[in-house]
């Protein structure tokens, strides 16, 4: 489907975006930990960065003594002192 069919059907039925799209939901509590929804994959896993694959591209969450606490199918969190989240 075409991604901007996608947005109208998204608009035309008031789902949610990230249920039609798959786009990541990123939520972050402080400094200290971040909850990511709708990943496809973990490609870099450091204490000092988590680079993680989603349908739009990689979110790198760069900190100091990083972790996942847990991961499942679609979401995980992540713990450490978090300075930057970057999209590329």
């Amino acid at each position: 489907m075409k991604e901007s069919l996608k947005k109208k059907m998204t608009s035309a039925t008031n789902l949610p975006k990230d249920v039609i799209l798959g786009v990541p939901i990123i939520t972050m509590t402080g400094q200290l930990e971040v909850c990511v929804e709708n990943y496809k994959g973990i490609l870099e896993y450091t204490d000092t960065m988590i680079r993680i694959r989603s349908k739009i591209g990689q979110i790198k969450v760069i900190g100091k003594n990083m972790q996942i606490e847990y991961y499942t199918n679609d979401e995980m969190k992540i713990t450490g002192h978090i300075k930057t989240i970057e999209y590329a």
